[in-house]
């Protein structure tokens, strides 16, 4: 259990965290949320020990692990992917490195041959115990889950991109185990299917987990317990983000119930007031209704809903078939192996689609050959009659001028019907104030990413072509987004890995898959459970054809399984052997070493005439001495055994292999 009291954290004259008490049990999932700079990120840099609190302590249990994910790109280590994933496990490089010595020395010599195989024998035991050759398996089994293959293990760190780093960051973060995991929008590196992977592996996490995130289906999927972060106070809801959307929606109604009860029975006690003010015969009624005008208590003033709901129209409707792909090939080059090999593809009026598949499958790459960016090796790409595509990617910002201001890129395209709206959308997406009369040169790239965003919703487009929209977005931007994007009247072609934003949109999944397309009804919730029965009925599929081979060889099937049983059975007992002859070895060992040096002492103390001045000990001292030769002799003898038999072990294991 981890315990905050009390806990301030200000930054000039504005309180980020005031004062605030939270309780984490061990095996909680809680999810983190609230608005950007509400403080969030704070919060973690405070628990990890990277930032110190002004006020308040944290009580946790003692060698309790924290392992914190952070946003921004972090120092790793050096050498291959592998090899920085399992620094921080010391006391097993260790045991590895003197098994590397041995192994070496082995080869270069022929002396003391047994002594090295014992050592090595005594370290394997002692690599067992640790979990040492599970590790790296383990280790590889998260690396794959994170989207790295086998030919990445031992490629240098620095060989791979700042998202690629951020992951096996992570992978280190997961092997180790901490008792809690801090991840700050871990989701942003991670693409479909290492994002269901990673989903999966916290479920089933022992230690505890708090997740800072934007991706509301992967919170869904995760925490029981959500945290909003607002005003410096923690807001707790015994739920999933589904939940806390219904409660806060529920809360945010009583709030406003009330304070409407509230303004109503002011605004009637002030008009008895103003009537009857200058009434003799009233004074004392008058009087009384101001004193309980004084001691009313002010109900808390809802928040008002700080971003604008917006829509979205297309100028001119397109004719029905919108996108036509008929026996698409595409290689960037011809060494190289196909992207897309005869795909198939139509898009309709009206049709809003999810283009998915893990990274560097061709998601992007379609994008570009729709509008022309890149041409077909074979094939045909058409867009229908009266299609006025708008195209958003992340390199889209290059397509801004950086010299003009904020509002003039977004005026220079608008539709009419938006002209004189600009500011409002603009700071839907967080660009308010004086931000959007600044140059476009000056911005972060997470602002001109925003702009572009505002800029394409903003044109008289009637096919949206949209990659990874929300990545710049918090919660509220997302939500608004959202509202736009499900009343917009034209086509929508989406990639994403917001899987939420993906279920509230989309009508149709198109997987890519051996450089075809293949096509789901529905939304992401529905192309799941559609995938599974597809998988399912190939699987049984399978497994009847399977079954049928199967009983056509049982009995020769039976027989080489009854044969791996005793040969892992003899292998298994071989093993057990080798461990307890090893474990006996060095009892022995130790059991001489400690009889050689009492042996020594009660010489000593039998040669000294003075110990016969007491007959009585001398008598002990004789017995205990020939009690120690008959046990010297019985466990040399015993040593001398086992060591045979562990040699004859060896022997036979060499000779298998």
């Amino acid at each position: 259990m981890l315990q905050i009291h009390k806990l301030t954290y200000e930054i000039g004259d504005r309180k980020l965290l005031d004062q605030i008490d939270l309780t984490l049990q061990a095996g909680q999932k809680i999810g983190l949320i609230g608005s950007n700079g509400a403080g969030k990120t704070t919060f973690f840099r405070i628990l990890a020990g990277h930032l110190k609190a002004q006020t308040g302590t944290i009580f946790k249990p003692r060698n309790y692990k924290i392992g914190y994910l952070p946003q921004e790109p972090i120092a790793f280590e050096k050498g291959t992917l592998l090899s920085a994933v399992l620094a921080g496990q010391a006391e097993i490089q260790q045991i590895k490195q003197k098994l590397h010595e041995i192994e070496d020395r082995l080869s270069k010599t022929t002396e003391n041959q047994q002594t090295l195989l014992n050592k090595m024998s005594h370290l394997q035991d002692r690599l067992a115990i640790f979990g040492g050759y599970e590790l790296e398996a383990q280790a590889k089994k998260i690396l794959c889950g994170l989207g790295f293959t086998g030919s990445d293990f031992y490629r240098p760190l620095k060989d791979f991109s700042g998202g690629w780093r951020m992951r096996a960051y992570l992978a280190k973060l997961l092997l180790n185990k901490p008792d809690l995991l801090l991840l700050d929008e871990p989701t942003n590196h991670l693409d479909l299917p290492s994002l269901e992977w990673l989903e999966n592996f916290l479920r089933t996490f022992a230690g505890s987990v708090i997740l800072i995130s934007h991706d509301r289906y992967f919170l869904d999927r995760i925490i029981h317990l959500l945290i909003e972060l607002q005003n410096g106070h923690l807001n707790i809801y015994h739920g999933n983000y589904h939940f806390y959307e219904q409660e806060k929606a529920r809360h945010q109604q009583r709030l406003m119930k009330q304070w409407e009860q509230y303004q109503a029975e002011v605004q009637r006690i002030q008009r008895f007031v103003d009537r009857f003010r200058y009434k003799a015969t009233k004074a004392a009624q008058v009087q009384s209704r101001l004193k309980q005008l004084e001691k009313m208590p002010a109900p808390e003033e809802p928040e008002q809903e700080k971003f604008l709901r917006f829509q979205i129209k297309a100028a001119v409707k397109s004719y029905k078939d919108v996108l036509q792909i008929n026996g698409l090939y595409f290689r960037y080059h011809e060494d190289q192996p196909w992207i897309f090999k005869d795909a198939d593809l139509q898009m309709y009026r009206g049709q809003k689609m999810a283009l998915i598949g893990p990274n560097g499958i061709g998601k992007t790459t379609l994008t570009r050959l729709i509008m022309g960016q890149l041409k077909p090796t074979r094939g045909l790409i058409i867009l229908g009659q009266r299609v006025k595509v708008s195209y958003y990617a992340q390199h889209q910002v290059e397509a801004l001028n950086l010299q003009k201001s904020v509002l003039e890129n977004v005026q220079a395209s608008s539709a009419p019907e938006f002209s004189g709206k600009e500011r409002d959308i603009l700071g839907i997406f967080g660009l308010t104030g004086e931000t959007v009369e600044k140059p476009v040169q000056v911005l972060s790239g997470g602002e001109k990413a925003r702009v572009s965003l505002a800029k394409i919703l903003l044109s008289p487009a009637n096919f949206l072509i949209m990659d990874e929209p929300t990545n710049h977005l918090d919660l509220k931007s997302r939500e608004a987004l959202e509202y736009a994007l499900q009343n917009y009247d034209g086509t929508l072609l989406l990639i994403s890995h917001d899987r939420y934003f993906l279920d509230k949109l989309v009508n149709k999944v198109v997987e890519i898959k051996d450089g075809k397309f293949v096509s789901y009804e529905g939304n992401y919730s529905d192309y799941l459970r559609l995938k599974e029965k597809r998988l399912f009925s190939n699987e049984q599929s399978i497994l009847l054809k399977q079954e049928r081979a199967k009983s056509n060889q049982k009995n020769i099937s039976l027989k080489r399984k009854e044969q791996k049983r005793l040969e892992a059975e003899a292998r298994q007992k071989i093993s057990a052997q080798r461990r307890a002859l090893n474990l006996l070895i060095v009892e022995l060992e130790n059991k001489i070493e400690h009889a050689e040096q009492r042996k020594q002492e009660l010489e000593k103390r039998l040669a000294d005439p003075a110990t016969y001045q007491h007959r009585d000990q001398a008598i002990e001292f004789q017995k205990e001495y020939d009690q120690l030769l008959k046990n010297l002799k019985d466990w040399e003898n015993q040593w001398e055994k086992a060591q045979l038999e562990l040699e004859a072990l060896l022997s036979q294991i060499a000779k298998n292999h």
